[in-house]
């Protein structure tokens, strides 16, 4: 006879079921797995007949065979040792009742038996819900937010026997404990950065606006010290608390990564230094991980001295910011994170900084600032929704009052709310299929030859014109109109011709 137990394999942060059969039989004493485990797997033996050994579970002379199905997936990590313990205890009649087909049991074993948490819970806690797992037996982890998991039950185990105890009606383990819901509180962090503290700049600071409405990426060329870093540092200040879906995806991440988040309800803010390598931007290495994109997910990602980061790890950036996701692979694995993020870049006009400006003469030759300007290619400046061209400020014209980061908070959070009412999803302007978004908010006739009259004289691609409609549809949320207005449109327009580099963009496509 054959005892199957259900358990959760990872794939990145995607989640997959694996059915754990074990097979007693008589024979040499010995235990193997199959179903291609790697090392961490292969290894779990040891750990489950000690930890079987503990309750009395006799293995003497008995040949065990563990199949983990699907056969043809790679298998990772300890999460498994639970699963395979309770399936050998089956087969070997220390367990007397059924187990449930709706359960799932994730978790590594010491050598006592005690249940310890792993790397991964929380992904394989979403993926078990999805699923359509009713239970699921785990390790206590206080930084998992179990409450925010509806609809899924998540028994709480120290040890093995606990599990038999449970199985068997005798105890019915706590799903929360007091001193969890402490440790798992995240303290709401007031912003560093807020946008009454910039002097200026209002054009720029409209159109973050409207980027951080509708999901829009930035691009901000100017001299040094005109205050590009400083605006992308107070723009996660304008972004409203993240939904629980949201939340959970930010954790789960950051836990893979073993990187240390802040607070999952605000925004995740990712400024990478350009000397950062490509793998540590998007993510892999031996055992892939996720990237900066990906713990950017959900959030921003600012890339300062943009024109510094090397060609090839910009024309990566191409396909996460088309898709919003990263496939990587490796020899041994393929993986998938999610990375729908905002980038914003900053970069001077030239290499010495000062090309237009009005207080320092610029140095270089035509020829030094068309090879700058190339190293962002083409491809990705089509696919950057708002191109700004900022000057220095002159403090002494300090306006008497500007608008704070709260009040800008509330226009985006009520911009957003009618585009998920629009597409009853948590979507914006800038990720919706085109399709939705033209079925939802048609233009028209007068709008298209509008658009395409301009776009033959600026010389824009098909791409460009989409985020126009794109940029207009947020601009017009923002207004409050239910469809796109002309001056949305022609607002747009302003956000692609004020940008200098447009004209070496020009260049390149001719």
């Amino acid at each position: 006879m054959t005892v199957k137990v259900s358990s959760i394999g990872l794939k990145g942060l995607e989640g997959y079921r694996v059915q754990v059969e074990v097979q007693v039989s008589q024979g040499t004493e010995s235990m193997v797995i199959v179903g291609l485990p790697d090392a961490s797997v292969k290894e779990s033996k040891e750990r489950v007949l000690s930890a079987v050994r503990t309750l009395d579970g006799d293995v003497t002379d008995q040949k065990i065979v563990v199949n983990l199905s699907p056969s043809e997936q790679k298998k990772n990590g300890p999460l498994f040792d639970l699963a395979m313990a309770i399936g050998l205890l089956k087969e070997l009649d220390h367990l007397k009742e059924e187990i449930p087909q709706d359960a799932a049991f994730i978790g590594a074993l010491s050598l006592d038996g005690t249940v310890e948490k792993v790397e991964g819970m929380l992904p394989a806690l979403i993926a078990a819900k999805a699923l359509g797992f009713k239970k699921v037996y785990l390790p206590l982890d206080p930084v998992i937010p179990i409450e925010m998991l509806e609809d899924l039950d998540c028994i709480i185990v120290g040890h093995i026997d606990e599990v038999l105890q449970h199985l068997a009606g005798q105890t019915l383990l706590p799903l929360d404990t007091p001193t969890q819901a402490a440790d798992r509180s995240f303290p709401m962090p007031g912003y560093q950065k807020d946008f009454c503290h910039i002097i200026g700049h209002e054009q720029a600071k409209r159109a973050l606006e409207i980027a951080a409405a509708g999901g829009h990426n930035v691009l901000m060329s100017g001299p040094p010290g005109c205050g590009k870093s400083l605006l992308a540092e107070a723009f996660p200040s304008i972004l409203p608390p993240l939904s629980k879906e949201a939340q959970l995806e930010v954790i789960s991440l950051y836990q893979l990564a073993k990187e240390q988040l802040v607070s999952p309800q605000i925004a995740p803010y990712r400024h990478p230094h350009h000397s950062a390598s490509s793998v540590a931007i998007i993510g892999g290495g031996t055992y892939p991980k996720p990237g900066e994109i990906s713990l950017a997910h959900r959030g921003v990602l600012f890339l300062d001295e943009m024109a510094e980061f090397t060609k090839k790890t910009l024309d990566m950036l191409r396909q996460p910011l088309e898709t919003g996701k990263v496939t990587i692979s490796r020899a041994h694995s393929t993986v998938t994170y999610p990375a729908s993020f905002i980038l914003i870049g900053a970069m001077n006009p030239c290499p010495c900084g000062y090309l237009g400006s009005n207080i320092r003469y610029c140095t270089c030759s035509p020829k030094s600032i068309q090879a700058y300007q190339n190293r962002v290619s083409g491809p990705v400046y089509d696919r950057i929704d708002i191109l700004l061209s900022l000057r220095s400020v002159n403090l002494s014209q300090q306006t008497a009052k500007t608008e704070t980061s709260s009040a800008i908070r509330l226009r985006v959070k009520k911009a957003q709310d009618r585009q998920f009412e629009r597409y009853q999803e948590q979507l914006c302007n800038a990720k919706v299929p085109f399709e939705m978004l033209t079925a939802a908010s048609p233009l028209t006739e007068s709008q298209r030859n509008m658009i395409a009259q301009i776009a033959v004289k600026q010389q824009w691609s098909s791409r460009v014109q989409i985020k126009l409609i794109r940029l207009a549809r947020t601009i017009s949320d923002l207004a409050g109109e239910s469809s796109i207005t002309d001056e949305s449109i022609w607002q747009a327009m302003t956000f692609r011709r004020t940008n200098h580099s447009n004209q070496s963009t020009a260049v390149r496509e001719n």
